[in-house]
């Protein structure tokens, strides 16, 4: 059974404070553990139920010292979900470095202070699945291991860099005539006419402001998705998470 210590530390780690101080995060679901754990992510204690242990084949056939069975009535004091799981793992947080032959040859996307959770999660899942390898983040932008967002990223997580930085710089570190710096503005060219590269960042603005302003000038590529009819007046914007699919589904139509 979890011991009080235990319970305080894994309910501490729905705080960034305390995840930052212990480098520990909390994953919960059979999928996204499951995931995680065949991903190699380091396992600082699996907690489950009798259950969940007899239908899943994961905890046996892994090695993992820390275990701990328990009850539905312990899950429910430490899972942040409404329907707890039969399974939790606190997972330890590992460095990210960056991989430039990889970046200057490929698309990343770079997220300019997006705050909404479920859009984080989501844009990660979006990069796995066009097959995206790195994703750098604003400071301000949402915390990567915020449990909605790990819940949003359904185990992609594992398979995508994300990386917090001062993105200014990043641009700048990065930005030659051949590196485009992508970015979606109401004045840019239309996403379907342009003639769009293998490799280069495409920045995605905050949910209610959009690209901040020292980071449009950066831009060298302004993309648009017109609504249709094109130029009828609409009731608001796409949400950044579904700026993203469509953008990244253009990139790789191109490729094709």
């Amino acid at each position: 059974m979890l011991s009080k210590n235990q319970i305080k530390l894994i309910t501490s780690l729905q705080q960034k404070k305390y995840r930052d101080q212990h480098q520990l995060f909390v994953a919960e679901g059979n999928k996204l553990v499951s995931d995680l754990i065949k991903a190699k992510a380091e396992v600082e204690f699996l907690i489950y139920t009798k259950e969940w242990k007899e239908c899943n084949s994961i905890a046996r056939k892994t090695k993992i010292n820390n275990r701990i069975e328990t009850d539905e009535n312990q899950i429910k004091k430490i899972s942040s979900l409404k329907t707890p799981a039969t399974v939790i793992g606190v997972f330890k947080i590992e460095s990210k470095t960056e991989d430039e032959n990889n970046i200057q040859n490929s698309l990343s996307l770079v997220l300019d202070d997006v705050r909404d959770p479920g859009n984080l999660g989501t844009i990660i899942r979006i990069a796995d699945w066009f097959g995206i390898k790195h994703i750098f983040c604003s400071r301000n932008t949402v915390d990567l291991y915020n449990s909605k967002v790990i819940q949003a990223t359904m185990g992609a997580i594992s398979s995508v860099n994300v990386i917090y930085t001062d993105i200014e710089e990043l641009i700048l570190k990065y930005k030659t005539p051949s590196f485009p710096i992508y970015g979606t503005f109401l004045e840019g060219e239309i996403i379907y006419k342009c003639q769009l590269q293998k490799k280069g960042f495409i920045i995605m603005g905050n949910e209610g402001k959009g690209v901040s302003q020292n980071i449009q000038k950066l831009v060298t590529n302004k993309l648009y998705i017109p609504n249709f009819p094109n130029g009828e007046a609409v009731s608001e914007s796409l949400n950044v998470s579904v700026a993203t699919s469509i953008i990244c589904s253009e990139f790789r139509r191109e490729e094709f």
